[in-house]
C-alpha cells in the first residue's frame, strides 16, 4: 500500500487571502482614525484649544499599533512555515513502528507493548479493549519493563477480530488494585499531518497522536 504525506493547512499560517483582508482592515482604522481626529479638532474649545502635542501622542500610538498588527502577521506566517518544516522531516517516519499510547490497529500480527509496572506492584495484568471499549482480553504479565508481544487472542484462545485495539495494565500489590495504567504499543505510522499544535502523525486503523507524544521509534518488522 502506498502512503502519503499529507499536509492540511494549520491555523498559524498566513494566507494571501488572510493578508489581502488584514490590509484593508488597517487601511480602515486608520480613516477612522483620522475621522475622530477631525471632529475632535471641529469641537474644541476655541478658548481652550487641545495642544497639538496630544495630537501626535494620539498619533504616535496609533501607528504603533499598526507596526504590531503587521508584526504579527508577519510571525504567524513565519510560525506555519515551520510547522510545515517540521512536517516535512517527520515525513521519514511514515511507514516506521512508533511506541505510543493509542488504539493500536491489529491485522492477525502480534503487537510488541511496552507496559511499565508500577513501583510496589508484585502482579500485573494486561487488559484489552476493542474500539467499543469492551474487555475483550486478560492476562497476566512479569512485573517487569521489557517488551512483550499480544498474540490476538481472547481468553478463550481463539484469534479477535482486526481492528484497533487499546492496552492498559492493572498493578497489583498483595492482592489489591493500586492501580491501572496505559500500555505504549508499537503502531505503524501511515501518514503525517499539520496539526494546529504541530505535527500530527496517523497510525494504520486511523488513531491520530501528536508527534511529541511519540517515545520510541524502529522500522517496521
Amino acid at each position: 500500500m502506498t502512503t502519503a504525506v499529507t499536509a492540511t493547512p494549520a491555523t498559524g499560517t498566513t494566507t494571501p487571502a488572510a493578508t489581502a483582508t488584514a490590509a484593508p482592515a488597517i487601511n480602515a482604522n486608520f480613516n477612522m482614525f483620522l475621522t475622530m481626529l477631525t471632529t475632535q479638532l471641529k469641537n474644541q474649545d476655541p478658548m481652550n484649544p487641545t495642544d497639538s502635542s496630544q495630537f501626535a501622542v494620539q498619533l504616535a500610538t496609533f501607528s504603533g499599533v499598526e507596526q504590531q498588527t503587521q508584526t504579527n502577521q508577519i510571525l504567524q506566517g513565519l510560525a506555519g512555515q515551520f510547522g510545515s518544516m517540521g512536517m516535512t522531516q517527520l515525513a521519514g517516519w511514515v511507514g516506521m513502528e512508533a511506541r505510543v499510547t493509542a488504539p493500536t490497529a491489529f491485522g492477525g500480527s502480534p503487537i510488541t507493548l511496552a507496559p511499565s509496572p508500577e513501583a510496589g506492584a508484585d502482579k500485573t495484568v494486561l487488559i484489552v479493549t476493542d474500539a467499543s471499549g469492551k474487555q475483550v482480553a486478560s492476562q497476566a504479565l512479569p512485573v517487569s519493563g521489557a517488551p512483550t508481544q499480544w498474540d490476538g487472542k481472547d481468553d478463550s484462545g481463539a484469534t479477535l477480530p482486526d481492528g484497533n485495539y487499546t492496552f492498559a495494565l492493572e498493578n497489583y500489590a498483595k492482592g489489591t488494585l493500586i492501580g491501572t495504567d496505559p500500555v505504549e504499543s508499537y503502531a505503524r505510522v501511515a501518514e503525517v499531518q499539520s496539526g494546529v499544535n504541530g505535527a500530527v502523525l496517523v497510525l494504520d486503523g486511523g488513531a491520530q497522536v501528536d508527534a511529541s507524544s511519540v517515545t520510541a521509534l524502529r522500522a517496521a518488522n
